[in-house]
C-alpha cells in the first residue's frame, strides 16, 4: 500500500506524536507546550501531510501571505520513515502549492545540520548582501 499525502490537518495526537518523534521539539529554543504548537499549526497558511496506514510519517506547513511571500517551517519525518524521498516530497508539495499562487520568494528555516538537503532541493543560503536576520525573545 503507497503513502496517502493530504492538505488536511493532522490530528493533534498524531502532529504531537511526530513532532516529538523526530526530533523538531528538542530543536525550540522555547518551551512551548505541544497546545501551543498545534494552535501554531491551525494558523498556517498551507500544511502538508504524509499517512501510511493512517500514521502521520511526514509533515511540513507554511506561513504566507498568499501572494508574494512564504516562509516553510516544522518540516519532519518520523526517523524510521528518513532517507526515503519523504522530505522531499513535503518540500516538493509545499513549493507546488507556492507555483500554484503565484508566491516567488520562499524562505524556509531548516535545523541545524540540515542544509545540504535543502541545497539539493534548490534552496541557496542568503547571500552576505542580503542577510536574513531573526529576533528571538
Amino acid at each position: 500500500m503507497g503513502y496517502i499525502t493530504t492538505e488536511q490537518l493532522p490530528a493533534f495526537h498524531q502532529f504531537a506524536y511526530l513532532h516529538e518523534e523526530s526530533g523538531l521539539k528538542k530543536s525550540k529554543k522555547a518551551s512551548y507546550t505541544k497546545e501551543q504548537l498545534y494552535e501554531a499549526v491551525c494558523n498556517s497558511f498551507y500544511t502538508f501531510s504524509i499517512y501510511d496506514n493512517h500514521q502521520l510519517i511526514a509533515f511540513g506547513r507554511m506561513i504566507s501571505d498568499g501572494i508574494y511571500q512564504a516562509l516553510i517551517c516544522d518540516v519532519m519525518v518520523a526517523p524510521t520513515y528518513q532517507k526515503k524521498g519523504l522530505g522531499k516530497q513535503v518540500i516538493e508539495g509545499i513549493v507546488n502549492k507556492c507555483n500554484e499562487r503565484g508566491i516567488e520568494s520562499i524562505q524556509l528555516f531548516a535545523v541545524k545540520g540540515k542544509q545540504q538537503f535543502y541545497k539539493k532541493l534548490g534552496f541557496q543560503e542568503r547571500d552576505s548582501e542580503a542577510p536574513g536576520m531573526s529576533l528571538v525573545q
